[in-house]
């Protein structure tokens, strides 16, 4: 059974660039800001102390499996 919330293309998009900044995060003001939000709510992302959007543990997991399908 489905029990994710789905992640529109563009969202898919800002989890996988999340994923590739690393430690340094994405910082506000970028044209994906929108969907980094969403990610946020949806806990796939977080802001840290540094002001920048990071991806959480939740995040790196979905980017396996929906972004890379990796099981």
């Amino acid at each position: 059974m489905w029990n994710e919330p789905y992640l529109e293309t563009c969202c898919r998009s800002a989890l996988h660039r999340l994923s590739l900044s690393g430690r340094h995060g994405r910082p506000h003001g970028l044209k994906d800001e929108p969907c980094l939000e969403r990610l946020t709510r949806k806990g796939l992302a977080c802001v840290g102390e540094d002001s920048r959007f990071h991806i959480t543990q939740d995040g790196e997991v979905r980017h396996r499996s929906e972004v890379l399908k990796q099981k």
